[in-house]
Parts: structure tokens; C-alpha cells; sequence
């Protein structure tokens, strides 16, 4: 049965998507205000915390970052790998759904605090694209909501193509890219003030 985990801040077509591959016997990893959104919606999800069985700690500040999520997206395809991943009791992750704290809407924000700037710099979303864009001969990356139905499509039809995961691996290291280079201009502009 493939594995996909969800972990996203910007939750449009969510619920849909989830249901989606619900319905195509996926089971399904989230993180906390995920999880709690699809339980809400009768949707059968497993807690990334339950997975790892180590909580969300620091304020949420660590959710996803863990061996057991991050071996599930980095293995290849061998027998090598997969049954190091079953003798720690943990199996590959085939998709990863996944968009980023909000930091440049939060950064123009007027009034908005140094303090608040920080905290919206996402670690665990960035680290998730990363790994899943790495390893996108195995494991599907969306990260961008308008990719559900497409994606949802290609299962349907039989699985994804190679040529899908590579575009949208492409996508999602464009993302990371964008992504830390408004980090870099915020707080470049904020050590010279």
C-alpha cells in the first residue's frame, strides 16, 4: 500500500486530494494542523508524531524532521534499503504534499516583528521538497496545491511518470530556491539596518 505524507500550511484542495488517494487504498502521514483537518473531515490519517513516536516539540518547531520520514523518502529502490527500513519498522514514503510557512506575506506585513519573521522561516516543509525532490525516481512531490487533480489523475491512470515527478521535483527546488532568497534579502536588509 503507498504512503503519502501531507504536511501543508496552505490547506486549498486539501481535503479533496486527501480523500483522492484515500479512496485509492493510500494511507496517509500528517502532521498536527493537517492531521486534525482531515480527522475532522472522516478522513483515516496517522499522526506523524503517532509514525515517529517522538511529538511535535519546541513549539511545533519540530515536526516531520525525523529519521523515519526523511529514510522513507531518501530510500531507493533496493532491497538493501527497504529491508533497512523494515527492520527499524518504518516502509517508504511515495508522496510527499507539502507547501511552506507563509514568510513573504508574513514579512510584508506592515509593523511586522523580527521576532515574527524568524518564526515563519520553515524548516521541516523546505527539508521535506528537498528530500522527496532528490529521490524523484520513487517519491512524487506537490508542492503546489494546483498540482492536486493533475497528480490525483496520473494515479488513477496507473501510476505517476517519471516525466511527472521530474517536473515537479523541478518545482519544487524552483520553490525552495524562491523561498530562501526572500529569507536571504529579509535578513540581509535587516543586518544592515
Amino acid at each position: 500500500m503507498p504512503t503519502a505524507i501531507l504536511s501543508v500550511h496552505n490547506k486549498t484542495g486539501l481535503i479533496e486530494f486527501a480523500q483522492g488517494l484515500a479512496s485509492l487504498g493510500w494511507t496517509l502521514l500528517a502532521s498536527g494542523g493537517t492531521a486534525k483537518l482531515l480527522r475532522d473531515n472522516n478522513i483515516s490519517v496517522t499522526e506523524v508524531a503517532d509514525y515517529t513516536k517522538s511529538p511535535e516539540i519546541l513549539g511545533g518547531r519540530v515536526k516531520t524532521l525525523h529519521p523515519a520520514i526523511h529514510s522513507g523518502l531518501l530510500a531507493r529502490p533496493t532491497d538493501e534499503d527497504h529491508q533497512q527500513l523494515l527492520n527499524l519498522g518504518w516502509d517508504y514514503i511515495d508522496l510527499v504534499a507539502v507547501n511552506l510557512y507563509p514568510f513573504e506575506e508574513t514579512i510584508a506585513k506592515p509593523n511586522v516583528t523580527y521576532a515574527d519573521a524568524i518564526e515563519n522561516i520553515d524548516i521541516g516543509g523546505v527539508t521535506l521538497i528537498r528530500a522527496a525532490a532528490k529521490n524523484h525516481e520513487r517519491v512524487t512531490l506537490v508542492c503546489d496545491p494546483a498540482d492536486y487533480n493533475s497528480v490525483l489523475a496520473e494515479i488513477r491512470a496507473g501510476g505517476i511518470s517519471a516525466q511527472t515527478r521530474t517536473k515537479l521535483a523541478v518545482k519544487g527546488f524552483a520553490s525552495t530556491a524562491h523561498y530562501d532568497s526572500a529569507i536571504h534579502s529579509y535578513l540581509k536588509k535587516q543586518s544592515q539596518a
